[in-house]
């Protein structure tokens, strides 16, 4: 059976980040695949900025995504572009780390207009490790930031645009065939909301 690893980007320990992420998981694995989490902010930041790879945590996660069928990555968006932390990461991931693997990315952020660094940022670093697709990206922003009015009513959570996403991602990691390698739908990145604020991103 395919494995998926969840990996979060982002740098504080009470996001609205990995809120996304844990709601991806547990659709994940409700389509019946195993997921595992986990925090780049938990990895050895020195070892990590160092590129040490000798270190056993840092070791230990490379491992990780390695051994993964499908890699859904989390990231907040900073200054038009995704996490430091999750940069650090990837750069640490062999050349062709995400090889044959397949790849969901999500983003959380400010303003809807932030959607845009998951295609322009994002996406080309991800492709230029060839996974064999890089599917839907989705990005929600931070409740706060939503514009939501309390008369409109609570929104839908997980929100459906993330549950389209992930059934799609869980299609491409199906039988385990072959996929051929693609940019996966153009860049229509969603925006929804959620209805309790409270957490960074």
């Amino acid at each position: 059976m395919a494995t998926v690893l969840a990996v979060s980007g982002s740098p504080s320990p009470r996001s609205f980040t990995h809120t996304v992420t844990e709601a991806a998981s547990r659709l994940v694995r409700r389509a019946g695949y195993a997921v595992e989490e986990m925090a780049v902010r938990e990895l050895p930041a020195a070892a990590l900025l160092a590129a040490d790879t000798a270190d056993p945590a840092l070791a230990a996660g490379l491992r990780r995504v390695a051994a993964a069928d499908g890699i859904i990555l989390a990231t907040p968006v900073y200054k038009a572009a995704y996490s430091g932390l999750l940069k650090a990461f990837l750069d640490v991931l062999p050349r062709f780390g995400l090889d044959g693997k397949v790849v969901l990315p999500l983003a959380t952020g400010g303003s809807s207009a932030h959607a845009l660094a998951l295609d322009y940022a994002l996406r080309p670093v991800l492709m230029s490790m060839r996974p064999a697709l890089v599917t839907e990206a989705v990005f929600v922003p931070r409740p706060a930031a939503s514009g939501a009015r309390e008369q409109d009513g609570p929104r839908p959570w997980p929100p459906p645009g993330l549950e389209r996403a992930v059934d799609h991602f869980t299609l491409a990691l199906g039988p385990l065939t072959p996929v051929t390698p693609g940019l996966g739908p153009p860049g229509d990145a969603f925006s929804f909301s959620r209805p309790n604020a409270g957490t960074s991103r």
